[in-house]
């Protein structure tokens, strides 16, 4: 064995190793600007650096939060500011933004602040905004009305228990 194979042969793996530690570096890479994107985003529609920078930080998907706040402040009435306390909150930001700006462009002739509340406290959001438009679309309740309608029944389960069996009665033998 020449001197070039067994130098190739010892070099090799510590490339391999060093290519995969280099390749982890676009992921770190994309984390950090999506820091900086919804940091900036934030900033955009007014809120705070300082608010901006902490919720941006403390947020596991911090593009989510930042588009969530992004979509109501464009397309309702409610601010950046009133929109990002709620918006920090949730689960699915992404979907409180598609139910807070779907109820409310339902509500317009009464501009509802209690939308980001509601939409907040289900734990299906679009569910929700479904069956607030839904409601709204076929009666003439008031909105409030409809989103305390809505809240009480998004987590009610049902067709789950049997009603064909008859009860187990106590102390009877099991035939099996």
């Amino acid at each position: 064995m020449d001197w070039k194979t067994s130098m190739i042969r010892m070099i090799a793996p510590v490339l391999a190793i060093g290519g995969s530690v280099v390749m982890s570096f676009p992921s770190m890479a994309t984390t950090y600007n999506d820091y900086r994107a919804c940091t900036g985003r934030l900033l955009g529609v007014g809120v705070s650096e300082q608010a901006a920078s902490q919720a941006c930080a403390e947020a596991l998907r911090p593009t989510d939060l930042s588009a969530c706040v992004v979509f109501i402040d464009q397309r309702t009435e409610i601010s950046a500011n009133d929109a990002l306390t709620t918006c920090t909150r949730a689960r699915r930001p992404k979907e409180l933004a598609t139910c807070v700006v779907s109820v409310s462009k339902n509500t317009q002739e009464a501009i509802n602040p209690d939308v980001l509340n509601y939409c907040g406290r289900s734990l299906l959001p679009v569910r929700f905004a479904e069956c607030v438009v839904g409601l709204r679309a076929e009666t003439k309740l008031a909105p409030n009305e409809v989103l305390n309608t809505c809240i009480n029944g998004s987590d009610r389960v049902t067709g789950f228990a049997p009603t064909s069996l008859s009860p187990v009665q106590p102390n009877t033998p099991s035939k099996f």
